[in-house]
């Protein structure tokens, strides 16, 4: 292996380095696979209590009207996240537009929107209208409160008391630290909020952003009390081979509503076609725990090299994981870049190309990518990003095999290493 690594161009001290760190983490890789196959399980349960058959993968057009294989994998999703009903499409064209489906169709000129974690990833604050946008939210009337987090990244519970009133329509809840270094928050943390607030305010509608939480744990915060769970396929649930698409999976009430949102009132579920997406939608759903196992130990490696080297990194080397995300505050806009150019250099496609800091869509300084995919912006796929702003903290996710994301991993630190950024 060395040598082929150095095929690679990485120094005998790199890979020297990297496998000091990987001995000590075989016990951690185990329990992660064993969760894995416990998800593997309830994915081929609900394939096998929903009938799925090679006629659902036959693609349809048009209005998409008696769409089997459309129809069966929203069941499925239903029947993996627990939850009455579910919305999988391919027009989702995104994690964020399944986002703002579901908080659109869910809340009314007049409502309150209540984040009890603090500050949204940075492309709903456009959808919300903390950063003007046209057709956000606050155009439409709504208005938007946030409870921060306590100093220790907790739910601050006295404020989140005192935040929820009469207006208060709909709570939610980002599980993942969007570009923040906070802790990424459990299923049983959240389940946890989820009961306080209903406590205070039954009627109020919980909503969970769960992207990059999917199968990293065996139950999802549809089973503690979310009335919608709602993610992306080309993060976690997609496997890598979903080429678009985003669900939303909770209560038949929300999820009609989320329907005629993303089509038109009175259409709903009963069109858009399916085209040629499904049995990638199938395959990846199947793929997924498995792959999601791949990126956590990529993850969990690159935390334990970080945190060696001196970085601070969240979570830290030996934190539970409850998402696929690993961020490294590198304290300079050299060392991101040069960490995201380690990524590209690992990639299987579009290896040649030189990531550089780009002023993007939807976000509110210029943001740095390293993404060599076969789906584009698939984070479940080996990659990394960041804004390029103090304190530089850049985040590093996916890995559709572990062998990819441990190389991906080693390349980072190669050209940090040949650039003197830092010491082994």
């Amino acid at each position: 292996m060395n040598d082929m690594y150095k095929k690679f161009g990485i120094a005998d001290k790199v890979t020297e380095f990297s496998e000091e760190i990987l001995a000590g983490l075989e016990e951690r890789f185990k329990k992660i696979d064993e969760t894995a196959e416990y998800n593997q399980m309830k994915v081929i349960r609900a394939m096998q209590d929903n009938r799925v058959s090679a006629a659902c993968f036959a693609g349809t057009t048009g209005y998409g009207y008696n769409d089997i294989g459309r129809d069966t994998l929203e069941s499925v999703y239903a029947s993996c996240f627990n939850t009455e009903a579910a919305l999988v499409r391919p027009q989702i064209t995104c994690g964020t537009h399944a986002l703002a489906t579901a908080l659109s169709a869910n809340l009314l000129p007049g409502d309150e929107l209540l984040s009890p974690v603090g500050k949204p990833y940075d492309t709903l604050e456009e959808v919300i209208g903390i950063r003007k946008s046209d057709c956000s939210l606050a155009e439409y009337g709504v208005v938007y409160r946030q409870v921060d987090l306590l100093p220790d990244g907790t739910f601050d519970y006295d404020g989140i008391r005192k935040a929820i009133n009469d207006k208060t329509k709909l709570v939610t809840i980002q599980r993942s630290k969007g570009y923040q270094m906070r802790p990424t928050f459990s299923v049983k943390q959240i389940g946890e909020l989820i009961a306080f607030v209903k406590s205070i305010k039954p009627d109020v509608i919980c909503m969970v952003d769960n992207c990059y939480g999917e199968f990293v744990d065996k139950i999802e915060p549809s089973d503690v009390g979310a009335d919608m769970t709602v993610g992306s396929l080309i993060k976690n649930p997609g496997g890598g081979l979903a080429p678009i698409g985003g669900y939303i999976c909770g209560s038949r009430r929300c999820i009609e509503r989320c329907s005629y949102r993303l089509s038109a009132p009175g259409l709903g579920r009963e069109v858009g076609a399916s085209l040629s997406v499904m049995t990638s939608l199938y395959q990846g759903l199947f793929l997924a725990p498995t792959v999601v196992a791949s990126a956590l130990k990529g993850a969990i490696f690159a935390a334990n090299i970080y945190q060696k080297l001196g970085f601070n990194v969240v979570p830290d080397a030996v934190e539970p994981r409850h998402d696929i995300i690993q961020s490294v505050e590198l304290g300079s806009a050299e060392r991101m870049i040069e960490f995201c150019r380690g990524i590209q250099k690992a990639a299987p496609v579009d290896s040649y190309v030189t990531p550089e800091p780009y002023a993007m869509p939807g976000y509110s300084s210029d943001v740095i990518m390293a993404a060599g995919a076969f789906v584009q912006g698939s984070s479940i796929e080996l990659s990394a990003d960041g804004p390029v702003r103090a304190p530089y903290a850049i985040y590093f996710q996916g890995g559709l095999t572990w062998p990819h994301a441990k190389l991906g991993i080693m390349m980072s630190l190669e050209m940090l290493y040949e650039k003197g950024l830092v010491s082994l």
